[in-house]
């Protein structure tokens, strides 16, 4: 009987990720190819604790996570949290925002020059009929799917287990990236940010040999930020668009 090659490769990556070091946040380290990560892990169970910001009571941009954190109720804290998608001047975001089942910002189809629409891109969606999926935007738009919170990105960085068409082995293209991958049964998801500049290719295998996923969305690089305080990251820089994260005591 041959060796399925490819289950092969998931079952040790899902053996992999289950190693990870983590603090008491769900956050750890992760080494894979050479290269460093800090990948956050959120399970269906806390799934009602992770949430999506884009604007603060002011109907402003909330754009960091202080800003984010001021938010929270008594009694509540911010376990980790990451930039969710790119977005333009304003802060607002290029595709579609579902808050809480309320979509604030449509869906977008169309290529574009962009990573955004380097096609497929894909939408990261919670509460839906899984705890969690990342569905290719064409197919999401065709279905219309219910999802407690959505956001749109792109490339997809792992699309039914393969990488993206157009990531080269050898590219010189290079930043901090980050991004979201979802287990093959809706279970669990991912968030990785890398800790150095890397490739597409690179942070795919991550996802895919690395964590076992099928599926995963890059959300952006360059300005990839991370507030991970249980592995001492408070990342600042550059105003953020939509943000994700986890939060402790929300009840």
């Amino acid at each position: 009987m041959p060796i399925d090659w490819r289950s092969l490769g998931v079952a040790l990556g899902m053996l992999l990720a289950w190693a990870i070091p983590v603090a008491a946040d769900g956050c750890g380290r992760m080494s894979h190819d050479g290269q460093g990560y800090v990948v956050c892990e959120v399970t269906a169970a806390q799934e009602p604790a992770l949430r999506l910001w884009q604007d603060g009571p002011d109907g402003q941009p909330l754009r960091n996570f202080a800003n984010v954190r001021a938010t929270l109720a008594q009694g509540e804290s911010l376990a980790f949290a990451m930039n969710a998608g790119m977005y333009h001047a304003d802060y607002r975001p290029v595709g579609l925002l579902v808050i809480d089942g309320v979509e604030l910002q449509p869906i977008v189809t169309g290529a574009s020059r962009d990573n955004f629409g380097m096609l497929p891109n894909g939408v990261f969606c919670t509460g839906g009929a899984r705890p969690f999926q990342v569905i290719e935007s064409r197919a999401f738009a065709d279905a219309r799917p219910p999802c407690r919170l959505a956001t749109q990105s792109g490339p997809m960085l792992v699309i039914d287990g393969d990488l993206h068409p157009r990531f080269l082995v050898d590219s010189d293209s290079r930043y901090v990236r980050n991004g979201v991958g979802v287990s093959p049964d809706g279970q669990t998801a991912w968030f990785a940010i890398s800790d150095r500049a890397v490739t597409f290719h690179e942070f795919g295998r991550l996802f895919r040999d690395g964590l076992g996923v099928r599926d995963a969305l890059y959300f952006d690089g360059s300005i990839s930020r991370l507030y991970a305080p249980g592995v001492n990251r408070a990342d600042f820089g550059r105003s953020l668009g939509p943000i994700i994260g986890l939060v402790d005591g929300a009840g």
